[in-house]
């Protein structure tokens, strides 16, 4: 069995090492929109500090930006009242960037002119470690190869869909942690303390992923409901607590995207999106079936025929719970995405891997009671 994760994880370091040399060669001039705004934003950092939250146009004194849309070909490079990406914001009088603040904070940790292949090969070396730590999990030799047929799955799509959006990459290693983090706060702990804390860096992780792109939002969803069910029909002060604990994480993570509407938009709960992003929920058979028609179909029905197994089975009260999160996440966030009039290659790519790491996590990990059985059992031999 040794020898079989062995060359499993070889397995999956194939994939890693054909990722990064494919994002060796990358361009960091493809002719995207979004592209050229993260980096901005990124730029911004650099140059401002914090104070680089504040994305009014105004602020391209050093012609950054246009030098960036002049490299990519933009027809009114020189005019930045026409730079995309940006919305104007009656409430402070400012054109700003719509993005919330995350991605250009990653790459600013990167030097100008090298960020973006430094950030998509440390996210997918992350999420390189993310699959050899479900292999040492997996216990039979068929746990193990599905475990890498994930693992490397999960490592090829750091190039594809991950590369459309400089926003994908590291929210691919916060839904890879956060479904490990998942994991262990429904089976392996049973003190109130540590749960509390599994708790708080869950919803502290969920609340940094809106950070790097708004919808995250979203991925909070089946925390709470299932929190708030919990204590409908329990009526315990722990699950009330564990609400309030997730729920103030997950403020405290969202600080930097608040901080940033209130610089750019006036209020902390003012949106900095405009257009098509801000319409009313209306379901298109064209967006639906554009999501059918994609490898992220693939990813949703995996992970939605994982968690409807896994709640059929009712295989132990903790995997049940993961379960029961992972169904609430993907049933709020397909009902949002399949009625937003825009549609992506990357939408509902985080929804899936999350709930994806969560049940995977979940299956591999061995539940409390069979630890604390195991501890009980040392414990009876060393006395004896």
């Amino acid at each position: 069995m040794h020898y079989l994760k062995v060359l499993c994880g070889f397995a999956c370091f194939l994939i890693l090492a054909s990722n990064v040399w494919s994002m060796s060669r990358w361009s960091e001039a493809r002719g995207v929109y979004d592209d050229v705004c993260y980096l901005r934003q990124a730029h911004l950092f650099q140059r401002f500090g914090l104070g680089g939250l504040d994305t009014d146009i105004s602020r391209d004194d050093d012609r950054y930006l246009s030098a960036k849309l002049k490299e990519i070909g933009f027809p009114t490079w020189s005019d930045t009242a026409t730079a995309p990406c940006h919305t104007p914001m009656p409430a402070t009088k400012k054109l700003v960037m719509q993005y919330p603040p995350g991605t250009g904070l990653v790459l600013a940790l990167f030097p100008q002119g090298f960020q973006v292949i430094p950030l998509y090969v440390l996210a997918t070396v992350i999420v390189f470690g993310f699959a050899l730590l479900a292999i040492s999990y997996a216990r039979s030799g068929s746990s193990i190869l599905l475990t890498t047929a994930f693992g490397c799955l999960a490592i090829y799509l750091m190039i594809n869909p991950a590369k459309a959006s400089y926003s994908v990459a590291p929210t691919m290693v916060v839904c890879a942690l956060a479904g490990y983090l998942t994991a262990r706060l429904f089976l392996a702990e049973q003190r109130q303390q540590h749960r509390l804390l599994l708790t708080g860096l869950v919803g502290l992780l969920i609340g940094l992923a809106v950070n790097f792109r708004l919808p995250n939002l979203f991925l909070s969803s089946g925390y709470f409901l299932f929190f708030f069910i919990s204590f409908l029909l329990s009526r315990k002060i722990e699950t009330a607590l564990q609400a309030m604990v997730f729920g103030a994480a997950f403020l405290l993570g969202m600080v930097p995207a608040l901080a940033a509407n209130a610089i750019n938009a006036g209020s902390p709960l003012s949106t900095t999106y405009g257009g098509v992003d801000v319409t009313p929920p209306d379901f298109s058979f064209s967006v639906i079936w554009s999501y059918v028609a994609d490898m992220q179909f693939v990813l949703l029905v995996l992970a939605i025929a994982w968690t409807a197994l896994i709640l059929r089975w009712r295989r132990g009260n903790g995997i049940r719970q993961v379960a029961l999160v992972t169904a609430g996440n993907l049933v709020v966030n397909l009902a949002f995405f399949l009625s937003h009039p825009v549609f992506t290659p990357y939408y509902t790519i985080p929804v899936a891997m999350l709930s994806l790491w969560s049940v995977l996590f979940a299956l591999l990990m061995p539940p409390a009671e069979i630890v604390d059985d195991d501890l009980a059992g040392q414990a009876v031999k060393a006395r004896s």
